[in-house]
This record gives C-alpha cells, sequence and structure tokens, in this order.
C-alpha cells in the first residue's frame, strides 16, 4: 500500500535550510529545496574564519539577545549542543571542543557543507539552484501552498522559510528577501540592524594596512553612562576597531549608533591589572626613565604603533628625553593604555557582519517554528528576531529551529 508522503518546499539553503531539509526527509517526506546562490552553504562555509564554529557547550539563554532568553531554553532542550554533536557524527563529521567552542576536527567549514550536501543527496533532495523565492501562497481552501520563486513555481504541502538575513558578504546574496516575503504573509518584522561586526572611529590615528591585535578590555560608553564591557583581542585598524569583544559589544550598542548617538569605546590594555598593580608599574617605569627618550622608555611598555599614537595624542616628540618630561605627564602617559578613546561613527555594515539583530517577531511562531496565523508555514534560522554571541550560538540556533521545523513539516 502506497503512502503519501508530505511535500516540502524547504527555501535557503544556509544552515537552517539544510538541516531542515535533512530532518524532513528522514522522516519521510518528499522535499525540495530552494537555493538563492549556485550553491549550498555559501555563508555556512565562511563561518569561525573558515573553521566553522559548530556550537557551544556553555550555552544557556543568557547568551541570546532579551526578546528570545524566555523560550530559547525549551527550542535547547529539544536540540542543544550535544544533538548538535550526534547530528554531525551522523554524518560522518567528527567534533572536537576548544573550551566549549565545538569545531569539526578537519577545521573546515567546507567539509561540513559538503557533509550536509551529500546527505541531502543520499535522501533523495531535490536542489533546485538560483532560485529566489518570490512568494508563498495559500492554494485556494484546501490545505496546501503554491510557491513562486524566479525559476518557476511549486506546490507544496507544507512550506519551511530559510532565506536568512541581511548579514553576509554580497558573494552570499543575503538582502533580506524572506521578511518581506513573511511580512505579506502577515508577519511582524522588528527594526534590523547589522550585529557582531566592527565599527569605524572619527579618530585619524593611522594604523598599519594589516591593523594592530592586542589583549584588551573595552567598555563602550554613552556620555557617563557604561553600556557594556568585554575582555579579549581587539584588533586596531587604519579607520576603526573591531576584534571579538567589539563584534560582541556591537549587539548592545548598535541600536544608538544607528541613531548617531555620541558612543565611544576606552581601550584598557592592561586589564588584569588592578589600580594599586598598575600604579605600582608606573612607579617603576618612572625610575628607569634616566636619559633614554620616551619612545624607548614605552617600547617594552606597548605596541609600537599603539605607542606612536600615545605619544601623537599628546602632541609629544617621540624623541623627547623621559628625564626632561614631569613625573605627572609620565604618569599621564601611562595611564593613556588604560583609558585609550575612541569614537564611534558608524558600524562597517551588513556585508561585515555575522548576524542581523530584529527580524521576524517570535511572537508570532509557535515552539515549533510555525506561523500561528498558518501553521503550514514555518520560519526558522536568521529570519526571526534571534540572535546570539560569537561562539557557536547563532548556528546553534540554525540547527535547532530546522531540526523542529523540518521534522514537525513532516508529519
Amino acid at each position: 500500500m502506497s503512502v503519501n508522503k508530505k511535500k516540502i518546499i524547504v527555501a535557503g539553503g544556509g544552515a537552517s535550510g539544510l538541516c531542515a531539509a535533512i530532518c524532513a526527509a528522514r522522516s519521510g517526506a518528499e522535499v525540495t529545496l530552494l537555493e538563492k546562490n549556485n550553491v549550498l552553504g555559501k555563508k555556512l562555509s565562511m563561518t569561525g574564519n573558515g573553521r566553522c564554529n559548530l556550537t557551544n557547550l556553555k550555552i544557556d539563554g543568557s547568551y541570546y539577545n532579551a526578546a528570545a532568553k524566555s523560550r530559547i531554553g525549551s527550542w535547547l532542550n529539544e536540540f542543544g549542543a550535544l544533538d548538535t554533536i550526534e547530528f554531525f557524527r551522523s554524518l560522518g563529521v567528527i567534533t572536537m571542543s576548544e573550551d566549549g567552542y565545538v569545531y569539526p576536527v578537519s577545521e573546515q567549514a567546507a567539509g561540513v557543507v559538503s557533509a550536509l550536501s551529500n546527505e541531502l543527496s543520499r535522501l533523495g533532495v531535490t536542489i533546485v539552484y538560483n532560485s529566489q523565492l518570490k512568494s508563498v501562497e495559500r492554494t485556494g481552501e484546501s490545505v496546501g501552498y503554491t510557491v513562486k520563486t524566479s525559476e518557476g513555481v511549486y506546490e507544496s504541502d507544507k512550506v519551511i522559510i530559510a532565506t536568512g538575513s541581511l548579514s553576509g558578504a554580497k558573494t552570499t546574496m543575503s538582502t533580506g528577501d524572506g521578511y518581506y516575503i513573511c511580512k505579506k504573509l502577515g508577519m511582524s518584522v522588528k527594526d534590523t540592524f547589522p550585529a557582531l561586526v566592527g565599527f569605524k572611529t572619527t579618530d585619524e590615528d593611522i594604523m598599519p594596512a594589516a591593523g594592530v591585535r592586542s589583549k584588551a578590555a573595552i567598555s563602550f560608553y554613552l556620555g557617563e553612562e557604561l553600556l557594556t564591557s568585554e575582555k579579549g583581542e581587539v584588533q586596531l585598524l587604519t579607520d576603526g576597531i573591531s576584534g571579538i569583544p567589539v563584534m560582541q559589544a556591537s549587539r548592545e550598542i548598535i541600536k544608538l549608533v544607528s541613531e548617531n548617538k555620541p558612543v565611544y569605546a576606552l581601550l584598557d590594555l592592561y586589564p588584569d591589572y588592578d589600580e594599586e598593580s598598575f600604579d605600582r608599574l608606573i612607579n617603576e617605569m618612572i625610575k628607569i626613565r634616566d636619559s633614554r627618550s620616551i619612545s624607548e622608555l614605552l617600547s617594552g611598555f606597548g605596541n609600537s604603533y599603539i605607542n606612536e599614537m600615545v605619544l601623537k595624542r599628546m602632541k609629544l616628540s617621540p624623541t623627547m628625553k623621559a628625564v626632561n618630561i614631569s613625573e605627572s605627564m609620565l604618569r599621564c602617559i601611562f595611564e593613556n593604555y588604560r583609558k585609550l578613546k575612541f569614537n564611534i561613527k558608524e558600524c562597517n555594515g551588513y556585508a561585515a557582519s555575522q548576524v542581523t539583530i530584529g527580524g521576524i517577531s517570535i511572537g508570532d511562531i509557535n515552539d515549533d517554528f510555525s506561523y500561528k496565523n498558518d501553521p503550514g508555514i514555518y520560519v526558522v534560522g536568521e529570519l526571526l528576531d534571534v540572535d546570539g554571541r560569537c561562539g557557536g550560538y547563532n548556528l546553534q540556533f540554525a540547527w535547532t529551529s530546522g531540526y523542529i521545523a523540518g521534522n514537525t513539516a513532516s508529519h
């Protein structure tokens, strides 16, 4: 006796779409995957600097935006980090953990995409490339949908929209088409902003083309109000600041920056020193100033480019003898290394960002990621108003939402 398979359209071949398509097909559905690019997983292949940070063992709601915190826990209980590791093991992808950060042993994102693609082929999933989603409409009064794309029209029982956000290099074609399509279906769309992104500054300090990397604590302020603080390796560039701590902080300050508020950052290049120990260090440096130049005195205190920046900002010649500089001025020089100021001008934009803040309101979405007003339509991944910190949290949400939607839609 033949069994009528559910026909499912998955629009989007990113992380959440690939996971949804595999899970639906494994559950017996007839799946067609529509991909806007000419290859699958283009953005996924770039993640983690090509290493692909699949998930994080240290994960809970606190790593996500306020709108998602109350719901992310139940979703992760259904499909969390350990489930992700097991899912990829079923694809032949073996993982390793670095302080909770989970990577494939191969350390190749391309290998992850290849494993997902191979599974789609094994399961008989139909893939249509260069196919941009245009609209999703109900087929009359009956259950079923008409899906219109740039390459043709398809009929399906269920539709999973996984078209991604606005974030990503231009080559990924991340244009946020899904926001318009979901809005047309009646869903609410929260204002969007690029996040996990670096910033341009108004300062005219010159850094080398490759930039300077330094372990530091960085704090962002609006006037006297501390907005957020992070610690790690900061990058000072020719026209701005970046690095993981800056990107992490971007989620907290991006709205203010987009409103042209006077946000600034203070960089502490000696974050492991308390005030007392740093003061002792300054006293030691002052004692050894003798006849050397201020540039020579600073040569072991900080990066040479940062030293130049500090002296330039203080309008001091690097050849000036340190012994001729007053003790109070010397203290001021050294204290700059704990409060190096950068005035934020703007962010580097969606093309340079890893995730998008905002998107489809999760208030419109059921626990299985179906649309409350039309439960045959599912929305997953970056389209939703769910964003997390760097470190595998956003990819974990992609796998989680894709898994839950793919399994639910197939039944």
